[in-house]
């Protein structure tokens, strides 16, 4: 299976509705390396990777995120795979 690396990032009401958590949980949940994290302009910031059909995965829930989030908009490219072990929420 191909392996795929991305990197982004989600506007809207994504902070303090438990965004982080339960994107690390969808992405262990699907076997996924990488972390999250929030940044200080309200957006949360994300790099994944693993098998493409997974990271299609959570791509497509990122788009929604968990019931009290309203993404607004989702950014995402591709990069290089970077080797991560597994997934973090970073401070």
């Amino acid at each position: 299976m191909t392996r795929v690396c991305m990197h982004g990032y989600i506007s809207g009401r994504v902070q303090g509705v438990g965004f982080r958590q339960m994107t690390a949980a969808q992405a262990e949940r699907l076997g996924l390396e990488g972390w999250v994290r929030n940044l200080s302009d309200g957006r949360v910031e994300v790099l994944f990777e693993g098998n493409e059909p997974a990271v299609a995965e959570l791509t497509s829930w990122l788009q929604q995120g968990p019931d009290a989030a309203q993404v607004e908009a989702l950014e995402l490219q591709e990069l290089a795979l970077q080797g991560i072990a597994g997934f973090i929420v970073r401070r």
